[in-house]
């Protein structure tokens, strides 16, 4: 689409996206529902504004919070012409500016970032003789994170300790200060920063170096924050300094869809933006292009009345394409763990069987520990999967090699065919054209090999070998990751952000969904976000179900609260 006029970037918008792209100067705040199309709407408005002139690319930055995200972002605005604009995480920001005005200011290079902060907590505890087990560290690393995300001093922080706060076992207020004071002085000995360090110190420099916030505001005078609901009051922060006094900031996101409040995540800046920025301009998009409109009715049933919620209307409703009446979502009994594990799998296998790829269903729960019945069940019924959040695409060892090799062959070989080179390559690394039979690791190889396979097959025709090649290191850098022929099982939180033609979610029970240390109604109504987020993930086939005894003998359950709030119908286990 490189070349394609203002006007036609807006024709591809519905009217409510078409008033979000025209809104190119000033505050605005858009409200997208799950599935209305905001990555569309606001690469849309980005290069709208590229295109009549009002953004100048290399000024504009885009902001999110995975990397993945970052690099679909700039995906997008590639072909729309508008590759030149920056489009990154805070972290990323924040640690290139970090990197470029430490030896201007400080002098020297900037500090090493800490690997694992378990082990520097630790060290510390053991200076300090202090006894702390595995969990207990990871339990304390968290506290740090969510004082330090919450732009706290641990004079701030001591007094939230003594009110709200609930202390990681065997720790008291007291101990937890010392161990964070211990903790912080042996990275300044070893020069190191953490990942939450990066923000603060990017933040000091702006406000303290007069010179450090004219450089900064020079270089990025339009800003876009997309999934605007999961900002931390530290990362706030920072976009104000980046901001200055200026006001073209563009923030993106959805009340419902916030789910990392125990991260320090808050929704009230998003909700309170009109407030914050007088004569905001506020677009609401709540027109769902992904589910069909038995599941947005769901999904609306469940979040009716909450606050910053919004009125999905499916798009498909209004839609002649539609041939066949959508099939209903669904909540299923079993009596067991076990038992719904299989029922699932027996499920996933007839979907398959019956002409539905793998990668086009996903299993959701809430605890990684669920996935182990899954998995076993699975692999049973003969059906391939892979744990999101298990060990990343680009670092698999089979991977990493074939990426090697063709990045090696692409410096030789330019005038054939792109698939050509790629299967040539591949072929040795023990790709077939016709996969082997049965689940393991033959299987598992082969389906890797084949996703790189099936990213040859997506590039534009004309593309060389060396360009695929470079697309393949963009990915492996930003862990773009491509699809593979797998059955996807993933926890509820991490699944944000994605959707499959059919999921399930499981373990829609008390104690489960929600979680048995959801307190108070802010607890629970972050689990019923939660569940919110899995039911939008699915396009047309949306199946729950709940166990009523797990496998440690005793774990009676009863079903979850929310399940009559969605409405859904209960159908009797196979």
């Amino acid at each position: 689409m490189i070349g394609t006029s203002s006007e036609e970037l807006l024709e591809a918008l519905d009217p409510q996206q078409r008033i979000a792209a025209r809104a190119l100067l000033g505050p605005v705040c858009i409200l997208a529902g799950a599935g209305t199309g905001k990555t569309r709407a606001i690469t849309h408005r980005i290069a709208y504004g590229v295109a009549t002139g009002v953004y100048s690319p290399g000024r504009v930055m885009a902001l999110t919070f995975t990397s993945r995200a970052a690099a679909e972002l700039r995906s997008r605005l590639r072909p729309l012409g508008a590759g030149g604009v920056a489009a990154r995480t805070f972290h990323a920001a924040a640690l290139s500016q970090l990197n470029y005005f430490w030896p201007q200011v400080i002098g020297g290079e900037a500090p090493r970032i800490v690997e694992n902060k378990a082990r520097a907590i630790a060290h510390a505890a053991e200076t300090l003789r202090l006894r702390v087990d595995t969990a207990t560290l990871r339990d304390v690393a968290a506290e740090i994170e969510w004082r330090k995300v919450s732009n706290l001093s641990l004079a701030d922080y001591e007094l939230k300790a003594r009110t709200v706060r609930t202390m990681p076992s065997n720790l008291s207020v007291e101990q937890m200060i010392e161990l964070q004071e211990r903790y912080e002085a042996l990275k300044d000995e070893r020069r190191q920063l953490d990942f939450e360090d990066v923000l603060l110190a990017t933040a000091g420099m702006i406000e303290i170096e007069p010179s450090v916030a004219i450089q900064v505001r020079e270089q990025y005078r339009f800003f876009v924050v997309d999934e605007y609901q999961d900002v931390s009051p530290l990362q706030h922060h920072l976009l104000q300094l980046w901001l200055g006094d200026r006001r073209d900031l563009c923030v993106v996101g959805d009340a419902s869809q916030t789910i990392y409040s125990f991260a320090g995540a808050s929704a009230d800046f998003l909700l309170d933006f009109p407030r914050r920025h007088e004569s905001a301009t506020v677009v609401t998009l709540e027109q769902n292009y992904r589910s069909t409109p038995p599941i947005v009715a769901s999904a609306n049933r469940l979040m009716r009345g909450r606050p910053g919620a919004l009125t999905l209307h499916s798009a498909a409703s209004d839609s002649d394409a539609v041939a066949d009446t959508p099939p209903e979502p669904t909540v299923t009994a079993y009596r067991h763990d076990l038992d719904e594990a299989a029922g699932v799998a027996a499920e996933i296998a007839r979907l398959v069987e019956s002409g539905t790829p793998p990668q086009d269903i996903a299993v959701l729960y809430r605890i990684n520990a669920q996935s182990a019945p899954l998995e076993q069940a699975l692999t049973a019924a003969g059906v391939s999967y892979q744990l999101r959040g298990a060990t990343r695409f680009f670092d698999q060892p089979d991977v990493k090699r074939a990426v090697m090799e063709l990045r090696a062959a692409s410096v030789s070989i330019s005038d054939e065919p792109l698939f050509k080179s790629v299967s040539d390559v591949l072929r040795s690394r023990g790709w077939t054209q016709v996969p082997p039979e049965g689940v393991g690791a033959v299987r598992d190889r082969w389906e890797s090999l084949n996703a790189l396979i099936g990213l040859a097959e997506s590039m534009p025709a004309g593309t060389t070998f060396r360009q695929f090649t470079d697309e393949l290191m963009e990915r492996q850098s930003s862990q773009h990751e491509p699809t593979v022929r797998a059955v996807t099982l993933a926890t509820l939180h991490s699944a944000k952000g994605l959707e499959w033609p059919a999921v399930f979610i499981v373990g829609v029970s008390e104690g489960l969904l929600p979680i048995s240390y959801a307190s108070g109604l802010e607890g629970v109504d972050e689990e019923r976000r939660l569940l919110y987020v899995g039911i939008t993930r699915a396009r047309e086939r949306l199946q729950l179900s709940w166990a009523a005894a797990g496998i440690r003998r005793g774990a009676a359950r009863t079903a979850s609260r929310f399940l009559a709030e969605t409405g859904i119908r209960s159908v009797d286990a196979d």
